[in-house]
């Protein structure tokens, strides 16, 4: 059987930049076993199943893979997929927000695509509610497996493991040159982040809620260009450390070290005492073609 699937790159709008994606428009009746197969084929950091959902509340349901496992949330595979499933009119245009349910493995959420002159700008996914976790890890193990210093770590920020649908491990840095010069060593890595995270989310704070990131990853890619799960993770960090007011607009510059500058946006909501996240971005096609599931 011949299903359509397209690739795109996202948290950009230029092509051969942000974090590359592949999605399966029609992965009705595919089994997990199958689907795993096709991600690890298509050898990207997810891959996105489209499916009918379970719940007559969404519209669409996602499956998200990596080369590895399958994930219950991600930030860029929804932020591609919706954008490509507003191109292709699965969600109707019109002017300014349009707001839908999607579902995931970590639920029914909300996502709001933002259209102008009837094609698709922007998408903003909104996260599960911030959970914290403290990292009790060695800090001369951690920067030895990012290869930096000790003495390169933020000076009064912690290492905190944050998660907005998957855990990852908050690592505020110095200054940029600390995280210029980060060179991961994987095994060392992988121990430390041992029942912390996905991945280690390095950062540093720049002038007027920017902040520049680098996502180093234990697993096959080493390096993420973008990751919207870790973003909004970061703001809801940033808003419980008082350096984001929540509402507020956070503007995240990751994987320009790689080459592929990725542009993240994250807005924290105050809700009682819950932190939710609502992370943004746009993207663009590359690539669109049929594989053969037989």
């Amino acid at each position: 059987m011949e299903r359509r699937f397209y690739t795109l790159d996202v948290f950009t709008n230029t092509r051969f930049e942000g974090n590359p994606l592949a999605v399966i428009t029609d992965g009705d009746g595919l089994s997990t076993t199958h689907m795993q197969a096709i991600a690890r084929e298509m050898n990207l950091a997810e891959t996105v199943f489209v499916q009918k959902p379970t719940n007559n509340r969404a519209l669409a349901r996602l499956r998200i893979f990596t080369t590895l496992e399958e994930l219950k949330l991600a930030g860029h595979p929804v932020i591609g997929t919706w954008f490509l499933l507003a191109e292709l009119g699965v969600v109707p245009a019109q002017e300014g927000p349009v707001h839908i349910l999607q579902q995931t493995g970590a639920g029914v959420l909300p996502v709001e695509i933002s259209f102008h002159d009837g094609r698709p700008q922007r998408v903003t996914m909104t996260q599960k509610e911030a959970a914290f976790r403290p990292a009790k890890i060695s800090k001369p193990a951690l920067a030895a497996a990012l290869g930096i210093s000790a003495k390169d770590f933020h000076p009064d920020l912690p290492l905190e493991s944050v998660s907005t649908g998957i855990f990852n491990l908050m690592v505020p840095l110095r200054n940029r040159s600390a995280l210029a010069k980060i060179e991961t060593n994987m095994i060392g890595l992988r121990k430390s982040l041992r029942g912390y995270g996905t991945v280690a989310y390095c950062f540093v704070l720049g002038p007027a809620n920017n902040v520049f990131a680098r996502s180093m990853a234990p697993w096959e890619l080493y390096e993420d260009p973008a990751t919207g799960s870790a973003g909004g993770s970061l703001g809801a960090y940033l808003v419980r450390h008082g350096k984001l007011a929540p509402g507020n607009s956070l503007r995240i510059l990751q994987g320009a070290e790689m080459g592929r500058p990725s542009h993240i946006s994250v807005e924290v909501a105050l809700k009682g005492k819950k932190l939710v996240p609502r992370v943004s971005g746009a993207a663009v096609r590359v690539f669109a073609g049929t594989i053969h599931t037989a």
